[in-house]
């Protein structure tokens, strides 16, 4: 089974300065969904979101293919 919170903190953790500010809360609304919170430090906010919300796009991306083989969907919020 693939960890879904630990890919989500190591991506993360690979593109901020402060790696150790790097938190991820995991919530299953429902048999079919999770939800995951990924909270950084706020000089590392325009990292994780890029210019035009590029690199936010494609963290959610990687994740959903990440989340295929488990038959959820998921969904991404960033704080």
């Amino acid at each position: 089974m693939i960890d879904l919170k630990g890919t989500l903190a190591n991506i993360a953790r690979a593109i901020v300065d402060s790696p150790e500010d790097v938190v991820v809360t995991v919530t299953e609304e429902s048999e079919t969904t999770i939800s995951l919170k990924l909270s950084v430090a706020a000089g590392d906010m325009g990292k994780v979101i890029g210019k035009h919300g590029k690199i936010a796009k494609a963290i959610r991306q990687l994740m959903k293919a990440a989340a295929n083989g488990t038959g959820k969907k998921v969904t991404i919020d960033i704080e």
